[in-house]
Formats: structure tokens, C-alpha cells, sequence
């Protein structure tokens, strides 16, 4: 709430702000959307944190929209936000492979973004449930660091964990990736699990949805490898490097 990797205060001043990583989220998804806007329709942000992107999506034109977190705390901050953008959101406390069962009702759109499904064990009941919550012809959009990276350990060009199931990293960690973080967090125990593409498509092809669209990119938004550079509202490898996928981006339909 207080880095200035979120700049919460100018987001809630500036009503006409969006969050850089819905700008990129919503360059992908639009194309995907009935006459190419998200004005008027209903959407759900899942595993949404503090509220940020869902704060932008709102403002972005659609007509109601829900965040789901499995943080009581983050809920805190986020309706905080909202509260103060004067922007009606509704939050839900939950865990994203299970959202359909704390929402009852359904969506034109959801979407998940940066840094989400890592923290999910498995995708199976996460792809069902997206299923269960998008209204007949509805779109969902994930964004999110290429599963490659994970290979690379997130330290380096040279792969040093395995790429393909299994790939689960636990560790210690006191600091977030926000700014000024080091020795505030209580509880440091993480655990990060590797999804390849086999898994994240098949799970969502599974669950009766249609992929429409993949895409993969060599820029991030953020430092995801120590020699990133920053450009534009992204990180990108300065070109003395080869040139590899950084982030991808899955858009799929319900029939």
C-alpha cells in the first residue's frame, strides 16, 4: 500500500489512471471482446490482491465488476481503495480454484494477471471453476510470466530447474517485490509452482473452454531476470542478449 511500486495515492487522486499492467492486460483482451470494449459488460478479477487492476478495470468502463482474493487483508486494502476511488467493486475472500463456489452468479469476462497462477498447486479445479463462471460466449484472458522463467530460476540465462511438472520452489523470504519491503513480512515460507503451457491449455480445454489466442513476448513488467532493463512501461533484455519469451498471454471463449 505504501511502495511506490503501486502508487496507491496517485491511482485514487487521477480518475482517469489505469494500472500499467491492465493497459497490457486490456490490449490483449479487447480484440476478443463484443465490439472490441469492456464498456457495459460484467467482469471478475481473480486472485486481484489489493485492487489495483480491478480499481482500473472499473474504470475502464465495465459495468459490474468483482475481485476475488484469498487475503482477507488485501480485501481490506482493496475495498479501501475502492472506497476512496469512489468506484463500487465488490470483493470476495477465496481461493481462486474454488471461486465458483463463493460467487453466485456468472461473467462476460475474467481475467488474471502477473504473478497469479504460481501460487497454485494445481490448475484443474482453477480451470473449472473459471468454466462455471463465464456466461455462454464469455472470454477469459490470463497474462502472466512465461513458465520458462521458472526454468531459468528467475536468476539467470542458463536453466537450472526442470521445466516441466514437479518444478515446485519453496523458500525463505522476509521482503516482497515492492520497494522498501526487506524484514516486514511475518510469515516467510513461500511455495511456487511451475505450470507449463501442456498443463494451463489442457486444463482449460478440459473444462469446455476454446483457446482463441496465444501469445508470447520478450518484455515483463518487472525485473523478472537480473538483466532487464527498463523501457516504456517494460522490461525488456538488452540486445547483446538473445531473445527470449518473458511473459505470455491465453484468451479463450466459453461456447
Amino acid at each position: 500500500m505504501q511502495s511506490k511500486f503501486y502508487d496507491v495515492d496517485g491511482l485514487v487522486q487521477d480518475h482517469d489512471e489505469i494500472s500499467v499492467t491492465t493497459q497490457h492486460d486490456y490490449e490483449v483482451l479487447k480484440p476478443f471482446l463484443p465490439g472490441k470494449t469492456i464498456s457495459d459488460l460484467d467482469l471478475l478479477h481473480l486472485q486481484c490482491h489489493i485492487g489495483t487492476d480491478t480499481l482500473s478495470w472499473k474504470r475502464l468502463g465495465a459495468k459490474q465488476v468483482y475481485g476475488l482474493d484469498f487475503s482477507e487483508n488485501s480485501l481490506k486494502f482493496a475495498r479501501e481503495i475502492s472506497k476512496k476511488a469512489t468506484e463500487p467493486i465488490t470483493y470476495v475472500q477465496g481461493d481462486a480454484r474454488y471461486a465458483s463456489q463463493k460467487i453466485d452468479r456468472k461473467f462476460d469476462a475474467i481475467v488474471t494477471s502477473m504473478g497469479t497462477i504460481t501460487w497454485l498447486p494445481d490448475l484443474t479445479d482453477w480451470a473449472q471453476s473459471i468454466s462455471e463462471l463465464l456466461k455462454s460466449g464469455g472470454t477469459f484472458m490470463i497474462r502472466d510470466d512465461h513458465p520458462m522463467l521458472a526454468a531459468l530460476n528467475f536468476g539467470s540465462m542458463h536453466v537450472t530447474a526442470s521445466y516441466f511438472e514437479g518444478n515446485t520452489d519453496t523458500y525463505e523470504s522476509d521482503s516482497s517485490y515492492t520497494d522498501n519491503s526487506q524484514h516486514k513480512i511475518k510469515h516467510t515460507t513461500n511455495h511456487n509452482w511451475n505450470h507449463t503451457f501442456e498443463e494451463i491449455i489442457n486444463s482449460l480445454i478440459q473444462a469446455g473452454l476454446t483457446i482463441e489466442f496465444l501469445g508470447e513476448y520478450d518484455k515483463t513488467e518487472w525485473k523478472a531476470l537480473p538483466y532487464l532493463r527498463e523501457k516504456d512501461d517494460w522490461y525488456i533484455l538488452p540486445k547483446k542478449y538473445p531473445k527470449i519469451p518473458l511473459t505470455f498471454a491465453l484468451v479463450c471463449k466459453k461456447n
